[in-house]
């Protein structure tokens, strides 16, 4: 017996911007998105001419929200008048999490605190809607439930989750991630990659999330490599938005596992992207998984082959192809960390969705 399921009223491809004053309709609306001069001020325009102005624009969001900007967001949000009825989150990873978080916090950000810091209070959490806008490929979470939180000051990373954190509506346009830089574009890609695989060896994997993350593991390792050089490509843009957002669908119903259980330690002691973070240990991971599920056995081998020990072999050389060092060395931990963190990883939460072999990871 298995399940999936997910709210997210999807609408993709080129030109899917030109739809947002549909996804508005008319509603007040708070706009979640970068600083940025250029781009982002162009989109904001755009927006405007398609929806209204916002009552009020959040753009303090840096990578990996932390907990004193969230509250300032918070702040900010709180102050708007009237009240917003909708949020609009237009940008990567981070915004689209900082925007879960104003959701749920509805101008007061110490309930979220609470929430996150005691694995409590949910009942006291607000949810306001979203209509998720990403620019980048690969994050996934303009279709689930959660947001990453980080307290960057405690060295700790929390994660935000309901069911009712899902956006109403997500709005996918690939020509929104053309002016993505070589090394974001790769560093989203993989993280895409890793959702995808991740949502294999997972004890919460069912037959659509796998059909889902196949494809999207298949199509990440044609395009990414191609786009890397060809970062102007409207196809090749296209191809990794879908691949990103079918992963997205894929670990909606299953959540990450053991590499990103690995990631937050390099992001919030190393410095180290997420997407980096959480992609270089995979050709590790999936060697340890191996033969201990005949449904993930085929499924990868959908993906790499029927052997997939070379398939690992192969994985290997996509990341060093992409500039991506499969070894723990490289992203600053020392070798003889690297046992204890896998440890940990694997006692953390992410790291209990895991399916494979302790003796095989080193």
């Amino acid at each position: 017996m298995w399940r999936y399921a997910n709210p997210v009223h999807l609408t993709f491809g080129r030109g899917a911007f030109d739809r947002m004053g549909e996804a508005v309709a008319g509603r007040r609306y708070c706009l979640v998105t970068y600083a940025e001069p250029a781009l982002f001020a162009e989109l904001t325009r755009r927006l405007e001419r398609l929806a209204g102005a916002p009552v009020v624009t959040i753009d303090n969001v840096a990578a990996n929200p932390d907990f004193l900007e969230l509250a300032e967001s918070c702040r900010r949000y709180a102050a708007a008048r009237p009240a917003p009825e909708l949020i609009v989150a237009l940008g990567g990873g981070s915004v689209l999490d900082a925007a879960k978080v104003l959701a749920a916090a509805d101008g007061d950000f110490a309930r979220v605190r609470r929430c996150l810091e005691t694995g409590e209070s949910a009942q006291a959490l607000r949810f306001r809607p979203i209509v998720a806008v990403p620019t980048t490929a690969g994050t996934g979470s303009e279709v689930t439930g959660w947001a990453t939180v980080w307290d960057t000051e405690a060295k700790k990373k929390y994660s935000l989750a309901h069911d009712r954190l899902y956006p109403e509506r997500a709005v996918v346009d690939p020509e929104l991630t053309l002016r993505a830089p070589r090394g974001l574009t790769v560093s989203t890609g993989l993280d895409a990659l890793s959702h995808a695989l991740e949502s294999i060896w997972n004890v919460n994997a069912n037959p659509a999330s796998t059909a889902l993350a196949v494809a999207a593991a298949r199509e990440t390792l044609d395009c990414l490599p191609r786009l890397a050089e060809r970062l102007d490509s409207a196809e090749l843009r296209e191809a990794m938005a879908r691949a990103a957002c079918l992963a997205g669908l894929a670990f909606s119903n299953t959540r990450t596992a053991l590499a990103h259980s690995l990631s937050y330690h390099l992001t919030l002691h190393h410095g180290v992207p997420h997407g980096i973070a959480c992609s270089f240990s995979l050709p590790m991971v999936m060697r340890a998984v191996i033969g201990c599920d005949p449904s993930c056995d085929a499924a990868l081998s959908a993906i790499f082959g029927p052997d997939l020990r070379v398939g690992a072999d192969r994985l290997e050389r996509f990341l060093d192809a992409l500039g991506v060092s499969t070894r723990a060395e490289d992203h600053g931990v020392d070798g003889k960390d690297w046992n204890g963190l896998i440890d940990r990883a694997l006692a953390g939460e992410r790291g209990r969705n895991f399916i494979g072999r302790r003796a095989a990871l080193a």
